[in-house]
């Protein structure tokens, strides 16, 4: 009897190896197919922005990708998507990982794998310099008049018409120009992750400033969303473990941010 069963626990072991090793994981198939596809924006500088000119991506995370794909041993393939449409693509797998600025939602946690947090951030406002401290709190933005403006499909949208009841508004498409209409003022203010505002301000000195943005109005954190596969998030993870610790990730961090 104990000859059997020990004989069954051993056939059951071999046959489970047996069926880890037919089944490749998505690592594997990267290696193999000699291509990492990262999905992105292209529209959130200065994570990710697409020139339209030369249809190449610039950007933090473009930098970075090229630094992961590199790790791997291949080639990196960028693939277009957008905000409103990116848990879609994500799940009919038209890339391995996104990144460009992706915040950590639970939605999307149910859908893959959130690697190691790269940035801890946090929705505050950006307005005209002018104005600035007019809108310290979310009481003394989501007054009648105010006009808040948001692209569509994302966290900031989700934040704003989660806290702004009174206020206006204001859904504009593009969002490479968005802040354009603060500046112009056809829009008051947005409120987005405090690392772009930090970015925008230094784009639009004197114009356009970031309110607090040391002390945002909720707590986030920014990483890679990868297909559910665990040894793709342990080689990400590894791999930003060693960046952050060879200088890797400070020297792309100063490049765009500071």
């Amino acid at each position: 009897m104990f000859r059997a069963l020990a004989g069954l626990a051993l056939a059951l072991l071999v046959s489970s190896a047996q069926a880890q090793q037919q089944v490749a994981s998505r690592l594997d198939d990267i290696v193999k197919r000699g291509t990492l596809r990262v999905g992105m924006t292209g529209d959130y500088l200065p994570f990710t922005y697409l020139e339209q000119d030369t249809k190449a991506f610039r950007g933090f995370d473009v930098d970075m990708a090229e630094s992961l794909g590199k790790a791997l041993g291949v080639k990196v393939e960028f693939v277009q998507t957008a905000w409103p449409q990116l848990a879609k693509d994500f799940e009919a797998d038209r890339f391995d990982v996104a990144m460009g600025g992706v915040s950590i939602t639970f939605d999307r946690q149910k859908k893959g794998l959130f690697s190691t947090p790269i940035m801890r951030e946090g929705k505050t406002p950006i307005a005209r310099c002018a104005d600035k401290d007019k809108y310290e709190t979310i009481a003394d933005i989501d007054r009648a008049g105010i006009r808040v403006t948001v692209n569509p499909g994302g966290t900031n949208e989700r934040f704003a018409r989660a806290n702004v009841k009174t206020a206006e508004i204001r859904v504009f498409n593009d969002n490479t120009k968005i802040f354009d209409e603060i500046a112009k003022g056809d829009a008051d203010l947005m409120m987005t992750d405090a690392s772009e505002t930090r970015y925008q301000q230094k784009l639009h000195p004197g114009v356009l400033c970031a309110v607090h943005p040391d002390k945002p109005f909720d707590f986030s954190e920014k990483a890679y969303w990868l297909q559910r596969d665990v040894a793709l998030k342990a080689f990400v993870d590894q791999w930003l473990h060693v960046a952050m610790e060879d200088g890797t990730f400070r020297r792309i961090y100063a490049a765009w941010f500071e």
